[in-house]
């Protein structure tokens, strides 16, 4: 879209990204003079989005907080962007909210949107998170109120601090009252009460990051700086697209259609070396020597492990694992 109309589409999107916008900073965006600028701040408010300026040399607009808006309108990298995020998001809502998305969208953006199709590589089935429960959550971080919830047979008072993602599942990082800690509890397996309870002062997340603290405390550690102590890599006889589904945090990296070398880390040797056993493929190539080692050594449990292990009865298949 070129001339008025896409600038004016433009600028909407510009002043939609950040609270301020200095006059100047503008014009240079947009490539046209700070008069031209002016001009198109009027008719964007003849359209009806009421744009506030600051006088004087250092002057600049913003969109009015809180305003009622005109039907938000979309640029093309934005409208594909949208798409690309709403066919990756999982659950039934993400497909339902890009087509009611698509159906306001103008015909040219469209059409721009259907043609790019885009599909999550398959993995383990996710549960899906309440939409209830991550607003209840969501609001209670953005609150700074002391939430308790139903985990099992427990309630649990936290003090809630974010709202993180990964691996496809919610997580809820919170000052734990009760265990005097920082603890991460998944959404899909707490159940909220209400009301809220007191307000409070958050505390500082180790290391000032909350999802390199979350990510941490999934390795069992405390320091986000902190990385596995044991890690190696290993070259496996299988594409790079048949265990990048089940990496996990491990790097997966393709050395040809037959092959990949996967890097990654764990507490122990041992537990490194079966880690990488269970994708389920030829393994070779394995350093350093620490982790060649802890195949042996897995192998040889293994082997004494089928040894010891009693032959099922005759006419029945062993019961396969869950």
């Amino acid at each position: 879209m070129s001339g008025t109309p896409g600038r004016l589409l433009a600028l909407l999107s510009l002043l939609q990204s950040r609270r301020d916008w200095p006059g100047s900073l503008l014009a240079q965006r947009l490539e046209v003079s700070p008069r031209t600028v002016r001009r198109d701040v009027d008719r964007l408010r003849e359209l009806g989005y009421p744009v506030q300026a600051a006088m004087g040399p250092d002057g600049g607009y913003r969109l009015a907080a809180g305003a009622d808006l005109p039907p938000l309108l979309f640029d093309d990298e934005q409208a594909v962007a949208l798409a690309v995020a709403l066919q990756l998001a999982p659950g039934d809502a993400a497909h339902r909210a890009l087509a009611t998305v698509r159906q306001v969208l103008p015909a040219r953006l469209r059409h721009r949107v259907d043609a790019v199709q885009v599909a999550p590589l398959p993995a383990a089935p996710v549960p899906e998170v309440d939409p209830q429960v991550l607003v209840a959550v969501s609001g209670a971080v953005r609150a700074r109120q002391e939430l308790r919830f139903d985990l099992g047979d427990a309630v649990r008072r936290t003090q809630p601090h974010a709202v993180l993602a990964r691996g496809g599942r919610w997580y809820l990082l919170a000052w734990d009252l009760d265990r005097d800690d920082w603890r991460t509890f998944r959404l899909d397996r707490i159940t909220p009460r209400t009301p809220l309870g007191a307000r409070f002062t958050p505390r500082e997340v180790p290391g000032g990051d909350p999802g390199a603290f979350a990510v941490a405390l999934f390795r069992g550690s405390r320091d986000p700086a902190e990385d596995w102590p044991c890690r190696g890599r290993v070259v496996l006889a299988v594409p790079a697209s048949a265990v990048l589904p089940y990496a996990g945090d491990a790097e997966v990296e393709p050395l040809d259609d037959d092959r990949c070398r996967v890097s990654a880390g764990a507490w122990s040797w041992t537990g490194l070396a079966a880690h990488l056993l269970r994708l389920d493929a030829p393994v070779s190539g394995a350093h350093p020597r620490e982790l060649a080692q802890a195949f042996t050594d897995l192998a040889a449990r293994c082997a004494a492990a089928g040894v010891s292990s009693p032959a099922p009865p005759a006419g029945r298949r062993p019961a396969r694992g869950r």
